[in-house]
């Protein structure tokens, strides 16, 4: 989904003759938030328990539901109860997740879903941890308990706990459930987030997000229940699960691109370098042309690797910057079109020029071969690798404008 979709999704107009929260009066300090899509069934029950809870702690709330397109009477009940119902075209739990949280006036936002499967009326340790200066408090299913039939054996033994230990691991994080639907956030933690995504990858977005920007997170333990919708669920376990996968993966330059293009360029060159002379011998094992076949392709892996991950990074900083960024700082500052263009074109005419010598030496000279085949798959890289990194350099730049362009350092000529 484009910027412009979420552009909507945050001006969408909302509908409703009353709200738990009287929009032209004080800022109410929690705002619920709830995903709808033909919820006709537990809506109302879900809007009584966070009505109820807001009464039992004696605190001014108000209730959001960011309905999907439902068809049948889930904005009308949520409505007769007092919620305030913002409407999103733009299909997707993401989407209305944003919309209404956009239009929350909330200090602290609580999200969870219609469907009764998490209980709104124990929103005490979210608001708590709020109030304690958290910034994004996540719910943890795995330690507050999942009732039986409330998640199918393939999301509780398999795809949570291998997509939250992926996350974990690419993103450097400690939250033990990446995808609970259960959390709470300021208001100004959710401006800082960005979240873009339109789908049940949201979550996951959220979560990498608030890491990027250094949000102080936390978790509680929080119980599932069976929903009691009485209808399939909207999530699509393999679809959901990839798109889920494919973010975490994209969100992750650092770990995916750069450390691992870094070591493999380091290998790949020490490996044409101690080859490109011809085949040797250590401690009688013999190292030939497959050797440096394979030093080529870590070569241009690594180095593919190392510029595709600078590329990765500029494009999410264009709509989410940090201040704990400092690769792309440096790009800004460094002129990475001139510096990639110039080093590419001495390594491809040298490499060309070499390789004219060598053919030159092929054709008129004669000699052995074995030791000038070895130098010219060390040449070959290094003009593949030139013309790559020339090119790479004109794609840094256009992202580079772009950022610039959105965040201020040079005028938009479309304003």
């Amino acid at each position: 989904m484009g910027n412009s979709s979420f552009g909507a999704a945050f001006v969408a107009g909302w509908s409703g003759a009353g709200s738990a929260s009287d929009e032209s009066g004080p800022a109410p300090l929690v705002s619920a938030i709830i995903p709808c899509l033909n919820e006709q069934q537990t809506i109302g029950i879900c809007i009584r328990k966070v009505l109820g809870a807001f009464a039992r702690r004696g605190i001014t709330g108000e209730v959001v539901v960011g309905d999907n397109g439902s068809t049948d009477r889930s904005v009308e009940i949520a409505e007769a109860l007092g919620a305030r119902v913002v409407h999103q075209p733009v299909k997707g739990y993401g989407a209305a997740i944003s919309a209404a949280a956009g239009a929350a006036r909330g200090k602290y936002l609580i999200m969870a879903d219609a469907d009764d499967s998490y209980d709104w009326s124990e929103i005490d340790s979210f608001i708590d941890a709020l109030e304690d200066g958290a910034e994004l408090v996540m719910g943890n299913r795995f330690a507050g308990g999942i009732e039986d039939g409330a998640m199918p054996p393939l999301h509780r033994y398999l795809g949570n706990p291998v997509l939250s230990g992926i996350a974990r691991l690419l993103h450097r994080s400690q939250i033990r459930d990446f995808h609970c639907g259960m959390r709470g956030f300021t208001k100004e933690a959710f401006l800082k987030l960005r979240a873009r995504s339109s789908g049940m990858e949201f979550a996951s977005e959220m979560v990498i997000n608030a890491h990027r920007a250094g949000l102080d997170i936390r978790e509680v333990p929080t119980r599932l229940y069976p929903d009691k919708r009485g209808r399939p669920p909207h999530l699509r376990s393999f679809r959901d699960g990839w798109r889920h996968l494919r973010l975490i993966i994209a969100h992750a330059p650092d770990t995916i691109y750069l450390v691992p293009g870094l070591v493999l360029l380091m290998v790949g060159i020490f490996g044409l370098a101690a080859l490109s002379g011809g085949p040797v011998y250590v401690n009688g094992q013999y190292f030939g042309i497959h050797f440096v076949a394979l030093s080529s392709m870590a070569t241009l892996i690594g180095l593919c690797a190392i510029l595709l991950g600078a590329m990765a990074k500029i494009a999410i900083a264009i709509y989410q910057p940090s201040d704990r960024e400092r690769i792309v700082p440096w790009l800004r500052r460094g002129r990475p079109l001139e510096w990639l263009l110039s080093t590419g074109a001495v390594l491809t005419l040298s490499g060309l020029a070499v390789e004219a010598l060598l053919a030159y030496q092929w054709l008129f000279v004669g000699g052995s071969m074995e030791r000038s085949v070895h130098l010219t798959f060390a040449i070959t890289t290094a003009c593949v690798a030139g013309v790559v990194m020339g090119l790479s350099g004109f794609v840094l730049k256009l992202l580079l404008d772009n950022l610039d362009e959105r965040h201020g350092s040079r005028p938009n000529l479309h304003d």
